[in-house]
This record gives C-alpha cells, structure tokens and sequence, in this order.
C-alpha cells in the first residue's frame, strides 16, 4: 500500500465489505487525516490573539476594537448552514482540502497590513476558509467514527487545540526571526498541508450516513428535536464566554498586567497545550461516562480555577500558581467543545453536515457576541472584571444538564 492509502485507510478494498459494516467501522486513519489538516488550519489561525498585542500599541486600538477583529474572523460562521447543507449533497472533499492554504495564506499577510481596514478583509477571508473546514470536518469525521462518535469529536478537537497550541509558539519563535514584514514565509507550512490532504483523501467521502437523499431544510432537520437543540444552544452560550475571553483576551490581559510579548504568548501557549488533553478526553470519556457528567466536570473546576488565575493577578505573592490554573482552565474549559459536538452528530445523524453548520453557525456568532460584550466590559472596568463574567455564564448551563442525553447504545440511540 502506498503512502497516501496507509494516511487514508478509510479507501476501498479489494474486497468491500457490507455497506452496514462499514457504517459501524472507526476508520482511524481518516480521522487523523482530517484532524491534522483541522491542527494545520487552527494553528494559523492561532496567530491572531497574539498579534492583537501588536495590533493594538501599534494601531491604538480599544480592547473592544481588538477584539473586534476576532469577530471579523468569525464572520464566515453565518455561511457555516449553506456550506453543511451543501456538503450534504455533494462530495465535500475541497471544502478540507483547500482551507489550510487560504486560510495560513491570509494569516501570515496580517503582519503587511497598515490599517484597520486591512487586517479586517484578510480575516473575513479567513472566516469564509474556516467555515468550510469547521462546517464539514466534524460530521466526514463523525461518518468515518462507527459508533465512536465522540472519540472521533475528540480527535477533531486534539487537532484545533494542537494548532492552537502550535501556532502561538511557532510566532513567539517566528517573529522575532522574521518580524512583521517576512512573516508571508510562514504560508509555505499551509500549501504542503493542502497538497498533502489532495494526495491522502479519498474521493468518495460523505458527511452522513444515506446518500442520494434531497436536500433537507435546517426547519425539517431540528422538527421534534427542541431538547437537543435547547441543550446545545444553552452550553455553547456558556462556553463561548470563557472560550472567548481566554483565547481572544489572555495575551492582552497579561500584557496589561506588565508580560512581554513572549511572556504572554507562551502562558497562552501553557493554556492551549493542556486543552490537547482536554479536547481528547472530553470526548472520548463522554463515549464511556455519559455526556452530561463530562459537561458538569468541566464548568465547575472553570468556575473555580478562573477565580484562581485572578487572585494571581491581583497578588504577586501566588503568581506562581497563575502557570498551573491556566493549565486546569485549559484541561476544563476545551474539553466542552467535543462533548457539544457528539450531542449534535448522535441527534442528527442523517444530516450531519448540515446540523453541524448551523451548530458552528451559532457557536461562532454567539462567540463573537460575547467576545465584543467582554472587550466593552474590559474598556469600562477592566479585563479581570470581563474574565469574572466570563466565568460565572456558564452556570447557568447547569439548570439544563437533567435534558443532556447520557451515555450511547451500541445501535447508536441515546440512553439517560
């Protein structure tokens, strides 16, 4: 077998087997395909919380305004149902394929850009390549994960919050190197990425489990499911706040407080790193405990440990406590992302690209909200202040977690 096919090992056999086996098999190959592609992608996109350090000395911007740009970049979110929909009818290989380049492209050109203006329309671009790729990722993984779901949301999610954790320290050792100006070099890294998605996928991917269907509406798709979708709507509202002040806000709260550039973007590093493990045991401890105790164990130690992380701040004598809480933050607060993500391909399995668009749709818009009300909150009464609320949110999920569905029959079906 070549290269590629060991890569992709979800392509046919010589021998196909039955279309319900298959169905039932973890194509573990595939999955980590996709996901490397999905850590490429983020790690570029990674780049911009700490280049808002940057931004705003040398633009004067407002945190509102900082933050701002993070929305721009969020702004293909609205796409994310037209593009699910779509890939749900057509092969949506490109829509994985194509995102890397683009998107680590119109990232690496942010350091050229002189104004506003400018770094806002490379990040709307940015969000378009995003939404493809966030649109479609989950539910071809999903498809490829059997009854595995939830492992496979994990291994999506351990690729995100690798980019994450990849990309901030590729730029604190990049930048200094190349400065602004040459920091197009770093595009080359998301071409070969491309390329190598082009050469290892196959060509008969799908993003749900019948084909040949017409296309559905997202009205008849969410019909008799109001349970499911006021749990997902209610949790992602919690986790965009905290999301939205640790990963636009941590660099510039810290550099607030007196943190170099690379002092800054390394604590935000230590977070992202320890959310590899909590995106991977999020998911795949959700398969075996149920996913409304992995969602009651990660706000609760949130809550907690985003007071910690504050009295760091506020008192020199525990900063040295202010490394490991961001560590328990990271661990908790990116293990959310994969569970939310299984209740919705387990509610939605017949249309997955679909339900997964308008789910990221949400997530992404919700997010943006929340990031523009913290940055307000921080102009008016400071950062600390907007980490506070970003904290406290998410209790009110708790009053939702009698209606989360528990752990999975082996035929797929949810059980309390």
């Amino acid at each position: 077998m070549d290269i590629a096919g060991e890569i992709a090992e979800g392509v046919e056999t010589a021998q196909p087997r039955p279309a319900a086996a298959a169905d039932e098999e973890f194509r573990a190959g595939r999955v980590v395909t996709i996901a490397a592609g999905h850590w490429i992608h983020d790690s570029y996109t990674a780049f911009l919380s700490p280049l808002l350090i940057v931004f705003k000395q040398n633009l004067g911007l407002t945190n509102a305004a900082a933050g701002l740009l993070a929305v721009f970049m969020q702004g293909g979110a609205v796409a994310q149902p037209l593009i699910g929909g779509l890939a749900d009818t057509i092969n949506p290989r490109f829509f994985v394929i194509l995102a890397p380049a683009v998107t680590g492209m119109c990232m690496s050109m942010l350091g050229l850009s002189t104004t506003y203006v400018t770094l806002a329309l490379f990040l709307l671009v940015v969000g378009l390549s995003s939404a493809c790729l966030h649109a479609v990722g989950p539910a071809l993984i999903a498809n490829s994960s059997g009854k595995r779901v939830g492992t496979g949301m994990s291994i999506w999610m351990v690729g995100g919050e690798a980019g994450r954790f990849f990309g901030p320290v590729v730029l604190a050792a990049a930048l200094p190197l190349l400065t602004l100006r040459h920091t197009p070099w770093l595009m080359i890294g998301g071409f070969i990425t491309s390329l190598l998605l082009f050469l290892a996928l196959p060509t008969n991917l799908a993003t749900r489990k019948r084909t040949g269907q017409e296309r559905t509406s997202l009205r008849q798709v969410i019909a008799g499911k109001g349970s499911v979708v006021a749990v997902v709507v209610g949790f992602t509202i919690g986790q965009v706040f905290m999301t939205g002040a640790l990963t636009t806000y941590l660099p510039l709260l810290l550099s607030s407080k007196g943190a170099t550039f690379t002092e800054a973007t390394m604590a935000f590093a230590f977070y992202e790193a320890t959310g590899v493990l909590g995106a991977f045991l999020g998911g795949t401890l959700s398969d075996r405990l149920g996913r409304r105790w992995m969602l009651l164990a990660a706000i609760v130690p949130t809550f907690i440990f985003m007071f910690v992380f504050l009295s760091t701040l506020a008192y020199p004598a525990i900063a040295w406590a202010r490394i490991p809480a961001l560590m328990v933050l990271g661990l908790a607060t990116l293990s959310i992302s994969p569970v939310i993500l299984a209740i919705v391909q387990d509610g939605f399995p017949e249309n997955r690209a679909l339900a997964n668009g308008a789910y990221m749709a949400m997530s992404f818009l919700s997010q943006s909200v929340a990031v523009l009300i913290l940055g307000a909150v921080g102009d008016r009464f400071g950062l600390s202040t907007s980490f506070a609320v970003s904290a406290t949110v998410p209790l009110f999920g708790l009053l939702l977690l009698g209606r989360v569905p528990g752990r999975v029959h082996r035929a797929g079906e949810a059980r309390s």
